[in-house]
């Protein structure tokens, strides 16, 4: 019988350092790989939070030259396991920033990059404000990619809200998706949970959603509660909001049992115009 992978969700309270997050990450990394997980899961911007935009800016650096993701990479293959980096800030080449997620294999090469479609700007009933798109510019395309648990899909913290795009994953292919966050305490509180659940019911597949968690260096407040759920939203995993390494088991053949008592993928049709009448 082939062994069930495992998965590694991290959940953490990155800084203002990349240097430090670094140290974070690859420190997960080497727990993940002792509890036996075939890959792990960071949360959302792992290399830098930092919401003053003109320090942020400083550490904002290419790909090749981000600390974090190059801190990854060597953690990834001395331990020999694979790495959904969640997502980091990186300088792409016409200069504009973008909030990229990454799947790194256990030799520590790059096998795929999304770049996060849908941009959080908000003004919350707390009194938090939040323009994502004055610093960073939106990705072009969805990607799913072969991991050792599954056909992976990729999506970043406020893409959770846009059920189209995790009915294409599961389209294209995905088993599992991926949800990578550092959701505000108060959206979090109401919807995060609700709305992983979602996607995984309506998907039929597992949802991975590392988190960041507490109270942050530049001043703002994850949720945590990094969750992993399996294809009938059952919750497999509540990191609760400490800081730390949480394991859940994704078996394959779960989504094939789900897919066939409720085939929802091969049921769905293409929306017809709508008729509006008044």
């Amino acid at each position: 019988m082939t062994a069930v992978p495992t998965a590694a969700l991290v959940q953490m309270t990155a800084g203002i350092d990349p240097r430090d997050n670094a140290a974070t990450l690859s420190s997960a990394i080497a727990r993940a790989a002792e509890g036996g997980a075939a890959m792990v899961f960071t949360p959302e911007m792992s290399n830098l939070v930092d919401r003053d935009r003109a320090r942020a800016a400083a550490s904002i650096v290419a790909e090749a030259d981000d600390r974090a993701l190059a801190a990854v990479r060597e953690a990834a293959a001395r331990h020999g396991i694979w790495v959904q980096l969640g997502s980091i800030a990186v300088r792409r080449d016409d200069g504009r920033f973008a909030n990229r997620a990454l799947v790194i294999d256990a030799d520590g090469e790059i096998r795929a990059r999304y770049d996060k479609l849908h941009l959080f700007d908000v003004d919350l009933a707390s009194g938090e404000s939040w323009r994502e798109s004055a610093v960073y510019a939106h990705g072009e395309a969805a990607v799913v990619v072969a991991t050792p648990i599954g056909m992976l899909g990729l999506s970043v913290c406020y893409d959770l809200r846009f059920p189209a795009l995790y009915a294409a994953l599961s389209a294209a292919g995905a088993t599992v998706l991926a949800v990578p966050s550092a959701f505000t305490r108060p959206t979090g509180a109401a919807h995060w949970q609700t709305l992983l659940c979602a996607r995984a019911i309506e998907n039929a597949a597992f949802v991975i959603a590392a988190a960041q968690t507490g109270q942050h260096e530049d001043g703002r407040v994850t949720h945590g509660h990094a969750l992993a759920i399996d294809p009938w939203g059952a919750v497999l995993s509540d990191a609760g909001e400490a800081p730390g390494v949480q394991f859940a088991k994704i078996d394959v053949a779960r989504v094939a049992d789900v897919r066939s008592r409720i085939p929802v993928l091969a049921h769905r049709r293409a929306i017809p115009t709508v008729t509006v009448i008044e």
